[in-house]
């Protein structure tokens, strides 16, 4: 295939299983990821490593509702810091999110994904939430951690491990319907809701 990359993501539930490093790191789960990485090394390929792909302790859940609540900023920070000091020595590419509008959308607003949040009047079965304000927290909150962990590993690991971190957005594109001045803008407006957001 000659691809020169291998992109995965690191369950946070497996290497901190209560979400708090005081509340314990699984060792047995860092260990799978030291061998994972030293294998993808092996054959000659990068790792690249995503911190968050919509799998989340449910421990913080059901503490403090995870990505609803500003809490969730400092446990990811921690999280964080505890991947790029057990794994940075190796890893050179970090994702800090997956595609935060699919996790807040369709956690918090449709409730088809984990943690399946959304307004009753949906009638999706949901654990609850609100399809109104949820999902505008969580991305808000995601791109909070996001920020504060980009500055962490700039702050503290970049000049050392010689890496880069970013995020990974997602969006289908818009494009007007017709070349009328009401169209663009409303492709434009439908594009924020997407990706602007």
């Amino acid at each position: 295939m000659n691809a020169d990359s291998y992109r995965f993501s690191i369950s946070w539930p497996r290497v901190i299983p209560y979400g708090k490093i005081s509340k314990g790191i699984n060792e047995k789960g860092i260990g799978y990821y030291n061998k994972l990485i030293d294998e993808i090394l092996a054959y000659g390929l990068k790792p690249i490593v995503t911190i968050f792909h919509w799998d989340l302790p449910q421990a913080l859940d059901e503490e403090y509702g995870s990505f609803v609540s500003p809490k969730i900023i400092k446990d990811f920070h921690d999280y964080a810091n505890l991947l790029f000091a057990r794994f940075g020595d190796r890893v050179k590419d970090w994702i800090t999110f997956n595609e935060p509008w699919t996790f807040s959308s369709n956690g918090y607003d449709s409730g088809t994904f984990a943690p399946g949040r959304c307004s009753a009047w949906m009638n999706n079965n949901c654990t609850g939430g609100n399809s109104g304000t949820e999902p505008y927290l969580v991305a808000h909150h995601q791109l909070l951690a996001h920020a504060d962990v980009v500055k962490l590993y700039r702050r503290v690991y970049q000049a050392l491990q010689k890496g880069q971190i970013g995020i990974t957005l997602v969006t289908a594109w818009m494009v007007p319907f017709l070349n009328s001045p009401l169209d663009q803008r409303a492709a434009i407006r439908a594009l924020d809701f997407m990706f602007g957001w």
